[in-house]
């Protein structure tokens, strides 16, 4: 009896204990949660959350992406949110938020959030290394164009020995291009426009690789457009910095199994004014509306610009006339030559071109064909195109061979005048 009421007794002490504690109830410091991240940059990021937590200061834990926790580093904040700063661009980094109530309550840490900075800005000034520009993401040899830039074509190329090429054009980041007319846009302040020129070893299995050789650029500055041409090395990994041109022997296998070998000349900064000037002022030749207003696989390029606000002023592709391909056989024969006359000749053959004064033929595609002087010298282009003589072949620079199958339209058109 004496062992049962003692046991009587302790029960009832624990009873009356557990009783007094659920008297004290002590709130549990909840976890925080919506993580988010805004304002993120190359080297900054805001972090924001929400906390149902009455009073508190919160404790963040962030480091590179799968970093132990517990290693990375540790910041305070009074708010529900925290900038950092000094952050490696184009990095993913991983953060903890835990909320401290009061000395006695602390929270779990949340779950891990992940954000990635943004690649660092592209830099429009002629520096020794082409890396150092920031045009590409990754690997430069994967030729990624920056987010900061955006790729485009043209609908009847300039021929260079057969060589392949990029075009990419990045914009200082809150600009776009203006609509002026058919012609160039007004570029802002800090343009870059890049052409990267590359053979690929084998045209018939693309998975041989491809030997990159130079990529020319054009920056404007201080309303000026600069030239700066960057030679790639043989590890294909940069390009430097080259102002006077040099030969480079190149040999590729074409999509007919026949080996070529040429001497690819890269064109000194003379030799990029001789072409890009117009009443001696640097200008580009390539990006005007009308030779990029075409379709890419069903979707008109221009307007998926203008859709992207690469160009202000402009409403509808539709309102811009286009450049014929020369290629395209639904042209007529002298749509057609009088495109491929206009890219290959024209930025010579204008007025304020470099042969203004040399030869009367005017060979923009606007010109009218009386004004262009082609039909009174025929004889003359058809012998210039027709035989690869340094310093009296047209075009005058920038290639070392025939271009057959643009020779060969243009002798059918310049028979068609007779």
């Amino acid at each position: 009896m004496k062992k049962l009421g003692l046991f009587l007794c302790m029960m009832a002490l624990i009873l009356s204990s557990c009783s007094e504690d659920d008297d004290v109830i002590t709130p549990q410091c909840t976890i925080p949660f919506n993580l988010s991240e805004t304002d993120i940059t190359s080297n900054a990021a805001t972090l924001q959350w929400d906390d149902s937590n009455d009073t508190g200061s919160f404790s963040i834990e962030y480091g590179v992406s799968g970093f132990a926790q517990g290693t990375g580093t540790i910041v305070n904040s009074s708010e529900a949110m925290l900038a950092l700063s000094g952050l490696t661009a184009n990095t993913t980094y991983d953060y903890y938020v835990q909320t401290t109530c009061d000395a006695t309550s602390i929270s779990l840490w949340s779950d891990v959030k992940s954000f990635t900075t943004l690649p660092n800005p592209v830099i429009p000034q002629l520096l020794t290394n082409l890396s150092e520009l920031n045009l590409f993401n990754g690997d430069l040899a994967d030729l990624t164009p920056s987010i900061y830039a955006f790729e485009y074509k043209l609908s009847t190329p300039l021929f260079s020995d057969y060589a392949h090429k990029q075009r990419i054009m990045a914009l200082p980041i809150g600009t776009t291009l203006e609509y002026e007319d058919d012609g160039l846009p007004i570029f802002p302040e800090g343009t870059l426009i890049a052409k990267t020129f590359f053979y690929n070893n084998d045209e018939r299995d693309l998975s041989l690789g491809r030997q990159i050789i130079e990529t020319r650029v054009l920056i404007l500055r201080d309303g000026n457009w600069e030239t700066g041409d960057y030679k790639w090395n043989a590890e294909q990994t940069d390009a430097v910095l080259d102002f006077d041109g040099s030969t480079v022997p190149i040999t590729w296998i074409d999509a007919d199994g026949d080996t070529n070998n040429i001497s690819y000349e890269i064109p000194s900064n003379t030799d990029c004014f001789t072409c890009h000037q117009t009443f001696d002022a640097v200008t580009p030749i390539g990006p005007k509306l009308r030779t990029l207003n075409f379709d890419i696989d069903g979707v008109n390029q221009l307007q998926d610009f203008i859709d992207a606000n690469y160009i202000s002023g402009l409403a509808s592709s539709e309102t811009v006339s286009s450049l014929p391909n020369w290629e395209d056989d639904s042209f007529t024969l002298e749509e057609r030559a009088r495109a491929y006359f206009d890219i290959q000749c024209a930025h010579c053959h204008i007025d304020g071109g470099f042969c203004q004064f040399q030869s009367p033929l005017r060979l923009s595609y606007e010109t009218a064909f009386n004004d262009s002087f082609i039909f009174q010298q025929r004889f003359s282009i058809e012998f210039r195109v027709s035989n690869y003589e340094e310093g009296l072949s047209m075009p005058f620079i920038g290639t070392t061979i025939l271009h057959d199958e643009g020779v060969e339209l243009m002798l059918e058109y310049i028979d068609s005048l007779e």
